[in-house]
Parts: structure tokens; C-alpha cells; sequence
């Protein structure tokens, strides 16, 4: 099976100045998950796709094959749907892509158990798409309407249950996606057919979008996964 590995990484980021590759744990962000996905028993070829050859270059250094991504796919509108897409476009004039594994450079913290375990799963399960999933079994969720009433999300708070009895969360923690190219080519959507989820603990939802997220997440790599 041609598994590719593709890895959206835009220029021009907001929050963090040249977030996809600034030094995070002795490494730029974006090798940490390029590396992981080379380390996958599974996983045939690993693109980046980019409208920032600086950041195409640092995951070449890496070991990615790298696809430039037109500017017009490249704005601060533009969805991860359509990078994916373009980036299968290009790929499958030279080779077959059977599955997609699409993982997020601002969530480093995975292993690649987490990676092969989640293909294993998708192919004994038949999936057509999948993401990863944090669980969790005591978040209260609220929300605000228009008018400024709050109310109760995930749980009745008129009867609120014991910890212990409330059923568990699933949570799309966003750290990958696992999807048939077909699925995205026919509905625009990284999710269709039959869609399944795989696990992973809870402290791997956390993702980088500012200064405070970097502080964090690197933490608990150092913490979690950096053995010395």
C-alpha cells in the first residue's frame, strides 16, 4: 500500500514569526513531525507542501520531499483541505496514493507508535477517513448565544452526574488525519465514508499557536518524549 505523508506548512504565520520552523527542542518544529513520519513502519513518502521555500528547504534538509504550493492556495483563508488536495494532484502523477496521512506541524507531541498504530487500526477497521483523538471523561463544556444566555454544552446541569459517571469525551485533537484520497477529492472534506477515530493520551492534544503554546508543548516533549 502507498501511504504519502503530507504536511501543509504555510508561510507567513501570525501568532509565532516563522512558526513551522523556529527552534523547538534543539530542532525546527516542522523536522520533528517530517522525522516522525519517516520513522513510520508504514508510511512510503513524506511531502511538505509550502508557498515558503525557506520552509521547503529546511524540510528537504530533513529528509521530506517537498511540493510548492501556489499562492493562490497559500492565504490566511485558505483551508488545509485545499493544500492536500493540490499536493495528491502532483504526487499521483507519478506514483499511486493509496492513503494520506496528513499530520499538523504545530503538534509535535506525538510518537510514531501513535502514527503506525492509527494506520493498523484504519486498515483492520476499513475506515475511509479517521482523526486522532484525545479522551477525556470530566470537561463541562458551555456555550454563549448571541444574546449573552449561557448554557450547558455536553451535560445537563440541572442534573449533574458524578465524575465518574459521565460518559467519556472523544476530542479531535487535530495531531493527524488519516483519509482515502477519494474521500477528499469528492467532497472537498478530509472526513467521509466511514469515519473512525484512534486514541492517544490526553496531554498530545496541545498544539502551538503563540509564544505561551511554545513554552508549553516544549515542556512537555522534554518531559514526555526527549529521552536522554
Amino acid at each position: 500500500m502507498n501511504i504519502h505523508s503530507i504536511i501543509p506548512a504555510r508561510g507567513g504565520s501570525k501568532g509565532v514569526r516563522n512558526k513551522n520552523i523556529i527552534d523547538f527542542c534543539g530542532k525546527p518544529l516542522i523536522a520533528w513531525t517530517v522525522e516522525q513520519c519517516l520513522s513510520s513502519k508504514y508510511v512510503s513518502h513524506v511531502w511538505v507542501t509550502s508557498n515558503s521555500q525557506e520552509i521547503l528547504d529546511v524540510a528537504e534538509k530533513y529528509g521530506a520531499k517537498t511540493i510548492r504550493r501556489p499562492d493562490d492556495i497559500s492565504g490566511d483563508l485558505a483551508s488545509s483541505e485545499s493544500a492536500w488536495m493540490h499536493a495528491i494532484e502532483v504526487i499521483q502523477k507519478d506514483t499511486e496514493v493509496d492513503l494520506v496521512l496528513a499530520p499538523q506541524v504545530t503538534s509535535p507531541l506525538r510518537e510514531v507508535k501513535d502514527i503506525d498504530n492509527a494506520i493498523e487500526l484504519f486498515q483492520k477497521e476499513k475506515y475511509d477517513s479517521m482523526f486522532s483523538a484525545s479522551m477525556a471523561e470530566d470537561l463541562f463544556f458551555w456555550e454563549e448565544s448571541n444574546t449573552g444566555v449561557v448554557g450547558s454544552v455536553n451535560y445537563d446541569y440541572k442534573n449533574r452526574k458524578r465524575r465518574q459517571d459521565f460518559k467519556e469525551q472523544i476530542i479531535e485533537n487535530g495531531s493527524f488525519y488519516l483519509f482515502k484520497p477519494e474521500v477528499i477529492q469528492s467532497n472537498d472534506n478530509r472526513f467521509g465514508g466511514k469515519v473512525g477515530f484512534s486514541k492517544m493520551e490526553f496531554w498530545k492534544m496541545f498544539e502551538i499557536d503563540n509564544a505561551e503554546d511554545l513554552r508549553m508543548c516544549s515542556a512537555l516533549m522534554k518531559e514526555f518524549l526527549i529521552k536522554e
